[in-house]
C-alpha cells in the first residue's frame, strides 16, 4: 500500500497526487447530476399542468414532503454504504456501484411518470450511499503518511463538491424551464455516467488503494480528520469494553430505526396518494404522529442510558456532541429551505424579468459566474492531461468529451441570452449563489479560523445560526407589502440574493465544525456509531426542512408570507443566542478539546 501511495505522490498537480483530481472531476460530475436535478424536483412537482412548460401542479406540501423524505435517505444510505464497502466492495467498486445506479436513477426520471420518478429518487438515494462515504474514504488512503496535506487535500476536493453543485443547478436549471424537464434530468442523468465512466477507466491509477476491504471498520470523516494518539486510542478502547451494546441497546436501535423509517416513507405518500402505513390512532393521536414520537423516545433513551454508563469526562464529551447536533437539526431545518420555500419564492414572488439595462447587468454578471469559474476548472483538467495522459488515456478523453459538451451549452446558453433584448433569470439560478459564495468566502472565513481570533465552537455554532436566522429577516422584511393569502408577487430579487450570502457565511461558521470537533470529542472506537448519531441529526433537518416549508401556504393562507420566513428569522436566532450563553457550559465539558 506505501508503494502504491508513494507512486500516487510522483505526479503532481497544483501540489497533489493527480489521483486526487480523478477524484474531484468524478465528485464534481456526481454533484453536477445531484443538485442540478434536486434543483429542479420543485419546481417540476408544483408547475402547472397547462403551460410551456407543464408540471405536475401538486400543492406545495406534498412536493416538499417527497423531498423531505428524499433528502432525509441521503443521509441514512451512506451509514450502510460504507460498511458494505468496508466488509465486502472495497471503496473504489463501491463508488463504481454509486455512480452506474445514480446513472439510472436519473435516466428514470427523465420519463417524468409516477412510477418512474419513485424509481429513479429510490436509485439516487441507495446510489448516494455507495458513493458519499467511500470517495472520501479513499482521499484517506491516498494521505496515510502525509497528514499534513489532508487539509489541502480535502479544501481542493471541497471546491470539486461547490463546481459541480454550481454548474449542475445553473445549466440544468436553464435547459429544464427553457426547453422542459426531460432535458434537465436528462442532462443530469449524461454527466453523471460521464462521471462513472472517467473513475471507471482511472481506477488503475490507484492501485491497491480503495481496492479491498480493510480489516478494520473505519469511518471516513470528511475535511477535518482528527488523528488521536495511542493513549488515546488505548483509553478508548477500554472504555468500549466497559460499555458494550447491550441486547436492549440493540433492540431499541432496531425498533426506533423502524419507527423512523414507517414515518419517512408514510408521510408523503399518505399526502400524495391519500393511503396510509400508519392508519390507526392512539388518544386522539393519528399513527403518524404516535410512530414518530414512540421511536424519538426509544432513540433518546437508548442515547441518555449509552451515555450514563461512559466515565465522566468521556460522558461530557459526548454530552457536547449531543448538544451541538440538536443545534444542527435546526439549522439544517432552516437552511434547507434553500431548495425548497425559497425556490418557490425565487420562482412565484420574485421578479425575474429584466429589461433594458437591467437585463445587460444581470447578462454580463452571468457571464462572468458561468465563464470564470469554467476557465480555471478547464485550466486544472489541462494540467492533469499533461501528468496523465500516457497513464490514463481514454479517462481523459472521457473527461474532454465532458468538458466540450459543458462548453458548448455554455456558450449555447449565453449566445441564446446575449440574442434578446429582455431576459428572465431562471428561479434555480438563484441555487447557484450559495456554491459561488462559498468558493469566494471560504479562504476569508479558514483565515479567521487559522488566526488567533478564532472562536469556540458554541460561538461558531451561535453565530452560523444567528447570521441565518438574519438571511430569513432579510426575506421577511422584502415581503412585507404582500397581501395575506397571495400565491404571486413581484419582489426585487436583491432580497433573496443579499439572503442567500447571510445563509452561505452561516454555513461556512457551522457546517465545517460539526465534523471535526465530533472527530476531537469522541473516542476512536465509538466514532462509527456517533457518525451515524450525527448523519442522523442532519437527516432529521433535513426532513424538518420539507414539512416546515411545506407550511408556506397554509401560513400564508392565515398569516402572509413574511409570516413564514419571520418564524425561521426567530428560531435560528433563538438556538443561535442559546449556544452562545451556553459556551462556558459546552467549555468545560469538552474538557480543553478546540
Amino acid at each position: 500500500m506505501n508503494t502504491d501511495i508513494e507512486n500516487l505522490f510522483k505526479d503532481k498537480v497544483l501540489g497533489h497526487p493527480t489521483g486526487l483530481f480523478v477524484l474531484f472531476f468524478t465528485e464534481m460530475w456526481e454533484r453536477f447530476s445531484f443538485y442540478g436535478m434536486r434543483i429542479l424536483l420543485v419546481l417540476f412537482l408544483t408547475a402547472p399542468l397547462i403551460g410551456d412548460n407543464p408540471g405536475w401542479e401538486w400543492p406545495r406540501e406534498h412536493a416538499l414532503a417527497l423531498i423531505g423524505t428524499y433528502a432525509s435517505l441521503l443521509y441514512l444510505t451512506p451509514i450502510i454504504g460504507g460498511y458494505i464497502a468496508d466488509k465486502f466492495t472495497g471503496y473504489k467498486w463501491a463508488v463504481v456501484i454509486g455512480c452506474i445506479i445514480m446513472t439510472l436513477g436519473h435516466v428514470s426520471m427523465v420519463f417524468e411518470t409516477q412510477f418512474s420518478l419513485y424509481l429513479g429518487l429510490a436509485l439516487l438515494v441507495i446510489g448516494t450511499g455507495f458513493f458519499k462515504p467511500n470517495i472520501t474514504s479513499i482521499i484517506s488512503e491516498m494521505y496515510k503518511g502525509k497528514e499534513s496535506k489532508k487539509d489541502g487535500a480535502y479544501t481542493i476536493f471541497y471546491m470539486g463538491v461547490n463546481a459541480g453543485a454550481f454548474f449542475g443547478m445553473m445549466l440544468c436549471g436553464y435547459l429544464a424551464e427553457n426547453l422542459g424537464w426531460s432535458w434537465g434530468f436528462g442532462l443530469a442523468g449524461i454527466f453523471m455516467f460521464l462521471g462513472m465512466l472517467q473513475f471507471l477507466l482511472a481506477k488503475d491509477l490507484f492501485g491497491s488503494i480503495g481496492e479491498s476491504p480493510s480489516k478494520k471498520y473505519e469511518v471516513e470523516l470528511a475535511q477535518n480528520i482528527n488523528e488521536q494518539s495511542p493513549a488515546e486510542q488505548e483509553d478508548a478502547k477500554s472504555n468500549e469494553k466497559l460499555n458494550p451494546f447491550t441486547s436492549i441497546d440493540k433492540i431499541l436501535i432496531a425498533l426506533s430505526t423502524i419507527c423512523g423509517l414507517l414515518y419517512l416513507f408514510n408521510d408523503p405518500m399518505s399526502k400524495v396518494s391519500d393511503s396510509s402505513l400508519l392508519g390507526f390512532s392512539v388518544g386522539g393521536f393519528d399513527g403518524s404522529t404516535v410512530t414518530i414520537l414512540a421511536g424519538l423516545v426509544m432513540f433518546l433513551y437508548l442515547i441518555v442510558s449509552r451515555v450514563s454508563r461512559y466515565e465522566r469526562v468521556v460522558r461530557d464529551k459526548i454530552i457536547a456532541v449531543s448538544i451541538f447536533g440538536l443545534f444542527t437539526v435546526f439549522f439544517f431545518a432552516a437552511f434547507e429551505q434553500s431548495l425548497g420555500s425559497m425556490t418557490i419564492f425565487a420562482r412565484d414572488y420574485t421578479e425575474r424579468s429584466l429589461t433594458g439595462s437591467s437585463a445587460m447587468i444581470f447578462k454580463i454578471v452571468d457571464l462572468i459566474l458561468t465563464v470564470g469559474p469554467l476557465a480555471i476548472i478547464t485550466w486544472v483538467l489541462y494540467l492533469l492531461f499533461r501528468k496523465t495522459y500516457s497513464k490514463i488515456p481514454y479517462s481523459n478523453i472521457v473527461l474532454a468529451v465532458a468538458f466540450v459538451g459543458l462548453w458548448i451549452i455554455v456558450g449555447w446558453k449565453l449566445n441564446r441570452e446575449f440574442s434578446k433584448d429582455a431576459t428572465e433569470a431562471p428561479a434555480s439560478w438563484f441555487g447557484i449563489l450559495n456554491s459561488f459564495f462559498i468558493i469566494t468566502l471560504a479562504p476569508f472565513f479558514s483565515k479567521w479560523w487559522e488566526s488567533k481570533y478564532n472562536p469556540s465552537a458554541a460561538m461558531k455554532y451561535g453565530l452560523g445560526l444567528i447570521l441565518l436566522g438574519l438571511g430569513f429577516a432579510i426575506l421577511a422584511y422584502g415581503t412585507g407589502d404582500i397581501a395575506q393569502g397571495a400565491k404571486t408577487a413581484s419582489v426585487s430579487m436583491i432580497f433573496l440574493i443579499l439572503a442567500y450570502l447571510l445563509h452561505t457565511m452561516g454555513e461556512l461558521c457551522l457546517s465545517p465544525v460539526g465534523l471535526s470537533y465530533l472527530s476531537k470529542l469522541v473516542p476512536a472506537r465509538m466514532i462509527g456509531f456517533m457518525f451515524g448519531i450525527w448523519y442522523l441529526a442532519i437527516a432529521i433537518g433535513q426532513k424538518a426542512a420539507g414539512t416546515m416549508g411545506g407550511m408556506i401556504d397554509k401560513i400564508t393562507a392565515e398569516y402572509s408570507l413574511s409570516t413564514f420566513f419571520l418564524i425561521f428569522t426567530l428560531v435560528p436566532i433563538a438556538v443561535g443566542v442559546l449556544s452562545i450563553l451556553l459556551n462556558p457550559v459546552l467549555k468545560k465539558l469538552m474538557h480543553g478539546v478546540r
